[in-house]
């Protein structure tokens, strides 16, 4: 029985989880849950499931669930909160493995903590890898931890790669939707509505992942989790727009084979691969072939998506350039979707923060968080 504890408990992700726990009782159970603010969402999820301890974003919250509980005479359900809450959960004796699912930088501590403290970590948090990962990384390799990607495009990666040695990989292939515009005259850009970027074409997420998908940068914070989750080059990653998603990524290898992961568009199957790695247990997922039928791949329109080639420059600078691209997008979308910034005034906002950037390594996630919190002040000041 393997006992998780679920960061983001009550996102997408989470419930994903929850729902691969619900469908394995024989195999997964819950120790711990960081949930939030959601506090309803918390407070089914610690009745259905009983775990030692439950994390919300604040005090006032902790302390509401705690007198919910009471109420409902459930006992053995601790409420903790804020980032060291989060930590407490991840880094619970009793779990064996953490899902890490927390949007945004916010679950870097205690993504961190988990893998000093020698767990097995599912990864869903792209902006961890982005912000931190050579730390990240350098930890895990030394405690011999692994870090499980449950990003589709990584896992698929993650699944491609375990045929051919580290050396024999030329090129990974990361898979792009192209999202809801690929085709939209460029002229129109300037009135695209939240409303307009929060339909995807394939995929149900949350409301940052999907605009970052629309505007191409989620991608590009995928090329930077890749080569450091991987262990490559940033040269050696690239995108191919996708339009079916059917296939996840691809991988090339130096005698010219070229491996792709095919499945059906659901996170379900990557979070059981993530948790049930090295096995592969049966499930009910199953791919209809016919999807194959047609397939379409083309080079991504960096005009068209300039956050991807903004991504791409940060990629070769590395460091500071890679955080302060993620803390940018995250500040510009919420502007986009609160109405404060046109469509375009994303990618415009990341360049201007990045040009203003100055070239660091940080060596600690104390560092990284400074840098992060230095790039997100630069970019409400430019917005202001």
């Amino acid at each position: 029985m393997k006992k998780l504890a679920i960061l983001g408990s009550t996102g997408s992700i989470g419930q994903s989880t929850l729902s691969i726990v619900e469908q394995f009782p024989e195999r997964y159970s819950v120790a711990s849950l960081a949930a939030g603010r959601n506090l309803d969402e918390a407070y089914a999820q610690a009745l259905r499931w009983r775990p030692k301890l439950v994390s919300l974003a604040t005090e006032e919250l902790a302390a509401e669930l705690s007198a919910k509980l009471k109420q409902s005479g459930v006992t053995g359900v601790e409420a903790v909160y804020g980032t060291e809450g989060t930590v407490a959960c991840a880094t619970l004796p009793e779990a064996d493995f953490v899902v890490s699912a927390i949007v945004g930088v916010a679950g870097l501590e205690a993504t961190h903590a988990a893998i000093l403290a020698g767990k097995p970590i599912g990864l869903a948090n792209k902006e961890c890898m982005v912000a931190a990962g050579e730390i990240l990384t350098a930890a895990a390799r030394q405690r011999n931890i692994p870090i499980l990607p449950i990003d589709s495009e990584h896992n698929a990666v993650h699944q491609c790669l375990r045929v051919g040695a580290h050396s024999e990989v030329k090129t990974i292939w990361l898979t792009a939707s192209g999202g809801p515009f690929r085709k939209l005259p460029l002229d129109q850009f300037a009135t695209i509505t939240p409303e307009q970027a929060l339909k995807h074409p394939t995929w149900v997420m949350g409301r940052r992942i999907t605009i970052d998908s629309a505007t191409m940068l989620n991608k590009g914070l995928e090329v930077i989790e890749a080569y450091r989750l991987f262990d490559v080059t940033a040269a050696q990653v690239r995108v191919t727009v996708h339009p079916q998603s059917t296939v996840h990524s691809l991988v090339e290898y130096v005698d010219g084979s070229i491996l792709a992961q095919i499945s059906v568009t659901d996170m379900r199957l990557p979070i059981l691969y993530a948790l049930a790695w090295p096995e592969r247990p049966r499930s009910t997922l199953t791919f209809d072939l016919a999807a194959l039928s047609h397939l379409d791949f083309e080079p991504p329109d960096l005009e068209r998506f300039p956050c991807l080639r903004l991504a791409f420059e940060a990629a070769e600078k590395g460091g500071a350039h890679c955080i302060a691209l993620n803390a940018a997008d995250e500040v510009a979308v919420e502007a986009f979707l609160e109405r404060r910034i046109p469509f375009m005034g994303i990618p415009r906002t990341i360049e201007r923060v990045l040009a203003a950037t100055p070239e660091a390594h940080p060596a600690t996630i104390a560092e990284v968080l400074a840098a992060d919190l230095e790039a997100r002040q630069r970019s409400r000041a430019l917005l202001a």
